[in-house]
């Protein structure tokens, strides 16, 4: 999947727009500190090793907060920055600068972790075909921009909610009456959207085939079990893996041949990188 335009833009709007809100509230009074016509000049630097990724939302934030403040970037989305190295720069009002920090480096902190940690999941898969996907195990508020930080860091976007691709779990096997009912009906509610069926059998697995799904996600299997899916599948439909993968796994299982293998944990246990905006003497 790909973030329309649209909806990548939407995002941004409402990210910064709740970040503005929940930091400011009625007014920054720590700022007010600070003379109101004191201009001031300011260096954003990251203290470890990094994957950019987050300028949009930076961008975003400060022409609707103050367009007169001039952002200039040393780095861009998907470069590689050591620690210690500057990654933009602020000029303007001070009080503006003061005030847009936090929220500017919240984004760059956790857009740029996701983005790290997918490129260094990639690292298992070079020379392999298989391609590493997300999950919608996002942090609430933040879907699309850890997606964008995935794709920044090299991954894949999964479905990017429950509008733009089915995925049928064992609870809508049971209530639908089947996976071939199930996926009968997702053909029926929306022609052409892609059909993923997850299953945990050799049996499903077959049901899931004859039903012509598009992709089948294969659910905690043994490593020989994926490797005979996918000489037995031979092409009839994608594979994806998921469940009990690690980074010390993840070469092992695309070793089988599986065309994907989806992980929460590009987006859900995310460490955010250390950065850090000083004043200019």
């Amino acid at each position: 999947m790909s973030i329309p335009e649209s909806l990548l833009e939407q995002s941004i709007q409402i990210n910064i727009q709740h970040a503005l809100q929940e930091d400011i509230g009625d007014a920054d009074i720590t700022a007010l500190l600070t003379p109101e016509d004191e201009q001031a000049t300011a260096t954003i630097i990251t203290r470890e090793d990094m994957i950019l990724a987050g300028q949009p939302w930076v961008n975003a934030l400060i022409q609707a907060y103050d367009p007169t403040v001039n952002i200039i970037w040393l780095k861009n989305d998907g470069d590689f920055v050591q620690a210690n190295a500057a990654i933009f720069k602020l000029a303007g009002s001070a009080r503006s600068l003061l005030t847009v920090e936090r929220p500017a480096l919240n984004f760059i902190q956790t857009l740029s972790a996701v983005a790290t940690k997918t490129a260094e999941y990639l690292k298992q898969l070079e020379g392999l075909n298989t391609k590493l996907l997300d999950t919608r195990k996002t942090l609430p508020g933040l879907r699309i921009a850890q997606k964008y930080a995935v794709t920044v860091g090299g991954g894949q976007n999964h479905r990017l909610g429950l509008f733009d691709a089915f995925l049928i779990k064992e609870n809508h096997i049971m209530a639908a009456g089947g996976i071939t009912q199930a996926i009968a009906k997702a053909h029926l509610i929306a022609p052409g959207k892609l059909v993923e069926v997850e299953v945990e059998t050799w049996n499903e697995l077959n049901q899931a085939l004859q039903a012509k799904a598009d992709i089948v996600m294969l659910d905690n299997f043994s490593q020989q079990q994926m490797i005979d899916a996918v000489k037995h599948v031979a092409g009839r439909c994608k594979l994806e893996a998921s469940g009990n993968i690690t980074l010390d796994n993840l070469h092992e299982v695309a070793t089988t041949g599986v065309d994907y293998i989806s992980m929460g944990v590009l987006t859900k246990d995310v460490k955010a990188v250390d950065l850090s905006m000083r004043f200019n003497g």
